[in-house]
């Protein structure tokens, strides 16, 4: 991914709430968003998660108390979240971030969509995947 679009907003606040799981954004033109870790997760930037090519998306599940172990700062133009669940390959760049809190109820929407779908629950666990972590031979 190329360098930030200069427009996107910087985050001036970052808070992490362990209680509700949440993590509080505030951006430097104002924007303040809530993100659910769950939300994080399920929608993480990483390709074990997007896969390589629309339609390639592993659906996530069983992520609703996931918790957040470390945030890592990336440059600066991002974050890398640890997840309780060992996941921790998914880059957050600001504008990803940003537009995740804009699009946040239509982005869950469908994801639940996805998953009824799929003849998934959001608790059903994951299913383990054969061979590597990645599942592609590279």
């Amino acid at each position: 991914m190329a360098g930030l679009n200069p427009d996107t907003p910087h985050p001036v606040e970052l808070t992490l709430h362990a209680k509700s799981r949440l993590l509080e954004i505030a951006f430097d033109d104002g924007a303040r968003f809530r993100l659910p870790f769950e939300l994080l997760r399920v929608l993480s930037p990483s390709a074990e998660v997007q896969g390589h090519g629309p339609g390639q998306e592993t659906l996530q599940t069983g992520k609703r108390e996931v918790d957040i172990t470390a945030l890592e700062p990336v440059g600066h133009y991002a974050i890398k979240p640890t997840f309780s669940d060992g996941h921790d390959s998914g880059l957050y760049s600001w504008d990803y971030l940003y537009r995740l809190g804009l699009e946040q109820e239509q982005r869950w929407t469908d994801y639940l969509a996805r998953l009824q779908a799929a003849g998934l629950d959001r608790d059903a666990p994951m299913a383990a995947k054969a061979g590597s972590a990645c599942g592609h031979s590279h």
